[in-house]
């Protein structure tokens, strides 16, 4: 955002409904390779896998053979986003994720799927954005902890800087964000779903 602009931002439900308490016990890869497979979601502080039906739609929107893509999942908690890109044939899937316990899962179900095109890494997300080489990722993955609001505006403007000016930024919030409040990010919204108490958008790079 330039300096004197007053726009405004979603403001982020502080509902139970938005942090969904009544998450899934487990969910499962719909696609591709490791279709069916299921993974299961421990209890852990702001853990909330994106749905089934939500990611069954950003795949349709985004089709379903992802080869060549380079893809980083910059909040990944179960890895079921970037588990599922990896599975629909993405070269190369960057899974960011600070919480040990679930580092450790994800560790384990690379190992198990014989995952060689997916990386694990502990670590901030937003600031492992701001270190990748500007327009190199073909789809960036934001599904960050609907609590933490100030985490969407600089999580936006580092996956704009390093998504590539044919590629895609998906992002899962509590409110809808529209052109507006994207575009200091230098963002504009490309398909737009709402189910339940999920906001999900496709976006890419403004012209």
């Amino acid at each position: 955002m330039r300096h004197g602009e007053n726009r405004r931002m979603p403001k982020t439900p502080a509902t139970a409904a938005a942090r969904h308490a009544s998450a899934p016990r487990e969910v499962r890869i719909i696609g591709g390779r490791w279709r069916r497979t299921r993974l299961p979601v421990v209890d852990r502080p702001g853990l909330r896998p994106t749905p089934d039906r939500v990611r069954e739609t950003l795949f349709n929107w985004l089709g379903q053979d992802l080869g060549g893509w380079r893809c980083v999942d910059a909040f990944a908690g179960t890895g079921a986003l970037g588990f599922e890109a990896a599975s629909r044939g993405a070269a190369e899937v960057l899974l960011l994720e600070q919480d040990a316990a679930l580092i450790a899962r994800l560790r384990a179900l690379k190992q198990r799927l014989q995952a060689g095109t997916v990386r694990v890494q502990r670590g901030d997300g937003v600031a492992a954005l701001r270190a990748l080489a500007p327009g190199s990722i073909d789809l960036v993955l934001l599904d960050p902890p609907f609590e933490d609001a100030a985490v969407f505006v600089p999580a936006l403007a580092a996956a704009a800087r390093v998504v590539r000016a044919d590629g895609f930024v998906y992002l899962e919030a509590p409110t809808a964000w529209d052109d507006t409040a994207l575009a200091g990010a230098g963002l504009r919204v490309h398909r737009h779903l709402k189910a339940g108490a999920v906001h999900a958008h496709l976006l890419r790079p403004s012209a």
